[in-house]
C-alpha cells in the first residue's frame, strides 16, 4: 500500500481520542452523500417505473396507429383498405372497429359510455392482459345472448357483475314513433382494470357485427381501422410513411397523437424531477469541503511534520484527496444499499401507495437502470474530489516552520 493512501486510511479512520467532533464532521458528510445518492437512484427508479408501467398500459390497450376519416361518416369499403394494408411488413395486426355512442343500462342503473365493436378473436387489442374478474369472452352463451366486457368504473357506475344482463340502445335524432332506438342485450362476461381512467369509465366491447346491427352500418362500413406494429419504436416512422399512401377522405393518428398529453405527462416527470433530487448531492458534495478542511486543521501539526521530513506538496495533496474520496466512497455504498433495499421493499411489500385515480396505479413502481448506477457514482465521485481538491491544496501549501508551532 503506497503511503499516502495508508495515511489517509489512519486519518480517515479517526484514531485520536479528540477527534470526536471530526468524527462527527465526517460521518454528517457521509450520511450526506448517502442521502443524496440513494434519494436520487429511488428517484430515477420511480420515474423510469411511471414511464414503463402508463407508457406499457397505453401500448397495450390502444393502438399504434388509427386510420379514420376527416368527416363524422363512417368509413366506406372498409373492407378493400383492409386488404391494402396487407402490403406494409411493419404491421403485426390490424382490425376494423364500429365505434359510437350509446346508452348502456342494468336493471338498477342506466348511463352513457362508448361502445366498440371489435375483432371477437382479437383480445390482444385492448383489454386481454387486464382482466380482473371473468374473462375476455364475446361469443353468445348457452341462452344465446352475446358477451359484452365493461371497464371496472363503468360495471361499478352500473352496478354490474359477471353473469349481469347489459342493456344497450342507440338512437339517432329525436326520438319518436317513427324513430325507436335500436336495442341489442348482452350479457356480462369480463370486467378489465388498466388503472387509467380515460379507459376504465368508457369502453364497452362488444362483438363488431352487433356493434354494426346497432348503428346500423353497412357490412362495408366501419368508423376506423386499428393496427399494431411489430416494433412500436417504430410508431411515427410508419405514421408519416403512411401518410404518403393514405389520401383525402382518410387519415390516419399515431398513439403519440391521440395521448399526446400523458405522455407528455411522464416526459416532464422523468426530466425534472431528477434535476431536482440530483441539488442534494451537490449540497452534500460542498459540505464535504468543510469536513476535509476541519480534517486539515486538526492534521496542521502532522502536515508540519511530513513537509520537514521531505515530503513533497503533491504527496501531501494527494492524502486530502484520497481522504476526501474514502468519504464520498463509503457514503455511495450506504446510499445505493438504500436504493436497492428500497427497491426490495417496494416490489414485495409495495411500502409507497399511489391514489389510482390520479397516477393509474394503485402503488409506486420502481425500475432501476443500470446506467443510473454508473452515472450517479461517476457523478458523485467527480464533485467529491472536485470538493476535496481545495482543502487539499490548502493543506499542499501549509508553510512547515509556522505549523510545527501551531497551538503553542
Amino acid at each position: 500500500m503506497k503511503f499516502e493512501w495508508y495515511l489517509a486510511l489512519r486519518y480517515f479512520k479517526g484514531s485520536r481520542k479528540s477527534s470526536g467532533f471530526l468524527s462527527f464532521i465526517k460521518y454528517m458528510s457521509i450520511a450526506g452523500i448517502a442521502v443524496g445518492s440513494a434519494g436520487l437512484l429511488i428517484a430515477l427508479s420511480i420515474v423510469h417505473g411511471f414511464k414503463s408501467t402508463i407508457n406499457g398500459k397505453i401500448m397495450d390497450f390502444a393502438p399504434h396507429i388509427s386510420i379514420s376519416t376527416y368527416t363524422q361518416k363512417p368509413l366506406e369499403r372498409a373492407d378493400t383498405l383492409f386488404t391494402y394494408l396487407d402490403r406494409y411488413p411493419e404491421i403485426e395486426s390490424k382490425q376494423v372497429v364500429i365505434e359510437g355512442q350509446v346508452m348502456i343500462q342494468t336493471k338498477d342503473q342506466v348511463t352513457g359510455t362508448s361502445l366498440k365493436g371489435v375483432d371477437i378473436e382479437k383480445p390482444e387489442f385492448g383489454v386481454g392482459n387486464y382482466i380482473t374478474e371473468g374473462e375476455y369472452d364475446l361469443k353468445r352463451d348457452s341462452t344465446g345472448m352475446p358477451g359484452i366486457v365493461l371497464g371496472k368504473q363503468l360495471a361499478q357506475q352500473l352496478q354490474a357483475e359477471i353473469g349481469s344482463v347489459i342493456t344497450v340502445y342507440t338512437i339517432e335524432g329525436i326520438p319518436s314513433l317513427v324513430n325507436s332506438p335500436e336495442i341489442k342485450q348482452f350479457r356480462l362476461t369480463g370486467i378489465y382494470e388498466t388503472g387509467i381512467d380515460l379507459f376504465d369509465d368508457v369502453f364497452a366491447m362488444v362483438d363488431r357485427n352487433y356493434a354494426r346491427q346497432l348503428f346500423k352500418y353497412r357490412d362495408n362500413q366501419a368508423d376506423a381501422i386499428e393496427i399494431r406494429l411489430k416494433d412500436d419504436t417504430e410508431i411515427l416512422a410508419f405514421h408519416d410513411k403512411l401518410n404518403e399512401s393514405i389520401i383525402f377522405p382518410y387519415y390516419n393518428q399515431s398513439i403519440y397523437t391521440v395521448f399526446g398529453n400523458i405522455f407528455a405527462w411522464v416526459e416532464l416527470q422523468e426530466n425534472m424531477i431528477p434535476l431536482v433530487i440530483s441539488g442534494m448531492i451537490i449540497v452534500a458534495a460542498f459540505n464535504l469541503i468543510g469536513a476535509i478542511l476541519m480534517m486539515v486543521l486538526e492534521r496542521t501539526r502532522d502536515i508540519g511534520v511530513l513537509k520537514t521530513i521531505g515530503s513533497k506538496s503533491k504527496m501531501i495533496r494527494r492524502i486530502f484527496l484520497v481522504e476526501g474520496l474514502m468519504v464520498a466512497g463509503v457514503g455511495l455504498i450506504i446510499g445505493i444499499s438504500i436504493s436497492l433495499l428500497f427497491y426490495f421493499l417496494q416490489v414485495n411489500y409495495q411500502i409507497i401507495p399511489l391514489s389510482q385515480e390520479n397516477y393509474y396505479m394503485a402503488y409506486a413502481p420502481v425500475e432501476p437502470h443500470a446506467i443510473d448506477f454508473v452515472i450517479v457514482t461517476l457523478v458523485t465521485i467527480v464533485l467529491s474530489a472536485l470538493a476535496s481538491w481545495f482543502p487539499a491544496r490548502v493543506a499542499a501549501n501549509t508553510d512547515p516552520v509556522k505549523v510545527i508551532s501551531f497551538g503553542r
